[in-house]
């Protein structure tokens, strides 16, 4: 079994690339979570996880991250991708992720919204947003991402 992560952070990136891949590891290395292995999750946030901003996480460790990006290879084209937290009073916590051709602001009320919706859906108050979000015009491959690690 494994152990409950206790802390947590959001952060939002964007890079540029020679390849998808390469833009995608650049934004995976400006958003502080590059040099770890991220274990896809759903959305979930613990019951007891605290947020740390300056979290530094080990290299080479398994991170439990929801994320969301995207990579276009249109110069010109607007991309973006954003990550929220929503924290309860006194119970676990709901992660949302987006991405999608449009501003950063777009992205941010999207998850915005889609929090609302998931704290109301579950019935719980929703008290507090944790939301990292970024924008980026392609150059030639470009990438956007926005993440939650958690870590233990």
């Amino acid at each position: 079994m494994l152990p409950t992560p206790k802390k947590f952070f959001v952060t939002a990136a964007a890079a540029e690339g020679h390849s998808c891949l390469n833009a995608f590891d650049n934004a995976l290395l400006k958003a502080r979570i590059g040099n770890v292995n991220l274990l896809r999750v759903s959305s979930i946030l613990p019951p007891g996880a605290e947020f740390d901003p300056d979290l530094e996480l080990p290299p080479g460790s398994l991170v439990p991250t929801a994320y969301g990006s995207i990579v276009s290879e249109v110069p010109g084209e607007t991309i973006s991708a954003a990550v929220g937290v929503g924290i309860s009073e006194d119970t676990f916590g709901v992660i949302m992720e987006f991405s999608g051709k449009c501003t950063r602001e777009e992205a941010s009320k999207a998850i915005e919204k889609m929090l609302q919706e998931a704290f109301q859906v579950r019935g719980m108050k929703l008290v507090d947003m944790k939301i990292a979000a970024v924008e980026h015009t392609v150059e030639k491959v470009g990438c956007c991402l926005a993440a939650v690690p958690l870590w233990y």
